[in-house]
């Protein structure tokens, strides 16, 4: 057993309950950062593993008992329990053309691949591929993250925004009023964003990244 089977583990429970690794982290009472990947190496390089009061109260957070959580470490998961499906997916750049999302942000068309990931419970979740450093560290070239349009969105989450203008970004919600957005860049190299709530399309919450 190596430290990615615990972190891909804990990945593959919150996508199962419809959350982010920060949102399973703040469900189970612990520091909402508690699972981001900063956390999972050492200042020196080194690998580490989650505390076991973490994982016990992530277990008792999600109803999980240990025998399946023992099975998403291993990979040898019971079908009947831990079903996947078949997700919509498309490259990041590629979700600001038209012809992918309906008026509500839905994906329509034919021109998505699928990918067969974990399930989330949003029958019309979809899955994005992360192309080029602009999510960096957060979200990494090549990294799949799992969209859901029903998940509810709340401070601190991280969502896919689509402009009025047809852009499609990566960022993590400050704050919303009755008017306004304000959206942090995952890259600390790249701006910080502000919208009035009409020039955005639509804004969905991130709830699983393959990383």
């Amino acid at each position: 057993m190596q430290h990615n089977d615990i972190w891909r583990a804990i990945d593959a429970l919150a996508a199962e309950n419809g959350l982010s690794a920060s949102g399973l982290a703040r469900r189970s009472g612990l520091d909402p950062t508690a699972f981001n990947p900063s956390k999972r190496t050492g200042p020196d390089g080194r690998a580490r593993w989650p505390s076991t009061e973490s994982v016990a109260k992530v277990l008792a957070a999600t109803s999980t008992g240990m025998d399946e959580f023992a099975s998403l470490i291993t990979g040898n998961l019971r079908t009947a329990s831990r079903p996947s499906r078949r997700i919509p997916l498309i490259g990041l750049a590629q979700a600001g053309s038209s012809g992918y999302f309906d008026d509500g942000g839905y994906p329509v068309g034919g021109g998505w691949d699928e990918i067969s990931l974990p399930e989330v419970g949003d029958p019309n979740a979809y899955a994005l591929e992360i192309s080029g450093d602009s999510m960096e560290p957060v979200f990494r070239d090549g990294d799949v993250i799992i969209v859901s349009p029903s998940a509810p969105v709340r401070r601190g989450d991280r969502v896919v925004v689509r402009t009025s203008g047809g852009e499609v970004m990566a960022k993590e919600l400050l704050r919303q009023s009755a008017k306004r957005v304000e959206l942090s860049s995952l890259n600390p190299a790249h701006p910080n964003y502000s919208f009035d709530l009409e020039e955005l399309t639509w804004m969905h919450r991130i709830v699983w990244a393959s990383q």
